[in-house]
This record gives C-alpha cells, sequence and structure tokens, in this order.
C-alpha cells in the first residue's frame, strides 16, 4: 500500500473515532440506545476502513501486475535485440573467415608464381 493510501485510511479512522466521540458526547439519548449508536457506527466506519483497504489493495495489485508485464516485455525485447545482434555477428564472422581464405588462396597463387619466376630467372642464368 503507498503512502498516500496509508494516509487516506489513518484519516479514515481518525475522522470516524472523533465523529463517534462527539456523538457520543452531543446526543440527548440512553445509555443503551447510545451503545446501540455507538456500535452501528463503529460497524459503519469499519465497513468503510475495509472497502477503502481493499481498494489500495486492488490497486497495489494492479500496479504490481502492470509493471510485471512491463518488464516482461523489456525482457523479450532484450533477448530479440540479443537474438539479432547474435545473427549479425555470425555473419560477419562468417564473411571475415569468407574474405580470409579468400585472400589466403590469392597470396599463395602470387607466392607460387615469384618462386617459378625466380627459378626461371635462376635457370636462364645458368645457361
Amino acid at each position: 500500500m503507498t503512502e498516500k493510501n496509508g494516509d487516506v485510511l489513518k484519516g479514515l479512522f481518525i475522522g470516524g473515532l472523533i465523529g463517534i466521540a462527539l456523538g457520543i458526547l452531543f446526543a440527548p439519548k440512553s445509555g443503551k440506545e447510545t451503545r446501540d449508536d455507538i456500535l452501528l457506527k463503529t460497524d459503519e466506519m469499519l465497513a468503510r476502513v475495509k472497502e477503502e483497504y481493499e481498494k489500495a489493495l486492488e490497486k497495489s495489485r494492479l500496479a504490481y501486475e502492470d509493471s510485471l508485464n512491463r518488464l516482461k516485455g523489456v525482457n523479450l525485447s532484450v533477448k530479440a535485440k540479443a537474438g539479432e545482434a547474435e545473427g549479425k555477428i555470425s555473419e560477419l564472422a562468417q564473411q571475415g573467415s569468407e574474405a580470409m581464405l579468400s585472400n589466403k588462396n590469392k597470396l599463395k597463387k602470387a607466392i607460387d608464381a615469384g618462386l617459378k619466376a625466380y627459378k626461371e630467372e635462376l635457370g636462364k642464368e645458368k645457361i
């Protein structure tokens, strides 16, 4: 229960007690009638306090459920973004691997061509 709802309940309770006390002091009734009135007013006040408490409890429950649903939504969103990022990273890693393999093959061919040319040049000098 929030502090505001707690203050409302306290105010309602205290106001009810003051009203009962003033009613007893200024009532021109017999003792039995006054006691019956006190019981009736006390029951009414307790019913109102219970009603306000139930309302505050329901508001708290709804706020809790709303917060929980929002957190679940955020969690799903974060998981989706993480999945997207993982997919992009995997794709980039695959592209990098393919590019490295392609460059490796090109470099090997260039080295082989350079060695061949070097050997041919060495062979020409011996003649």
